[in-house]
């Protein structure tokens, strides 16, 4: 599995932001040490990579974290992702669940 720091951002807010902060550092630190993940830190290139793929789609509702991570699934040639909206799947790219 292949994360960014930015999906990670997003991943740890999410439980915290409703709470579940004991939970947010659990599955922060199991991601981070797990050696079946991946961790893409997200620098500058990558960033204004994902910045100039937000700029091009302007027609889309895509967030920045998104457009990062199919910049990053392009490059490292990703299929599918885990996603819960449908913005992969106007990328071009499969979505499970």
């Amino acid at each position: 599995m292949v994360t960014t720091s930015y999906v990670f951002d997003e991943i740890v807010t999410y439980f915290n932001s409703r709470g579940y902060h004991p939970k947010a550092v659990e599955v922060g630190n199991r991601l981070l040490a797990s050696p079946a993940v991946e961790f893409v830190q997200v620098d500058e290139g990558l960033f204004r990579a994902g910045w100039h793929y937000f700029q091009q789609h302007h027609d889309k509702d895509y967030s920045l974290t998104d457009c990062i991570s199919f910049v990053v699934m392009k490059r490292l040639k990703i299929e599918v992702a885990f996603a819960f909206d449908q913005h992969f799947v106007q990328a071009g790219f499969k979505k499970v669940p």
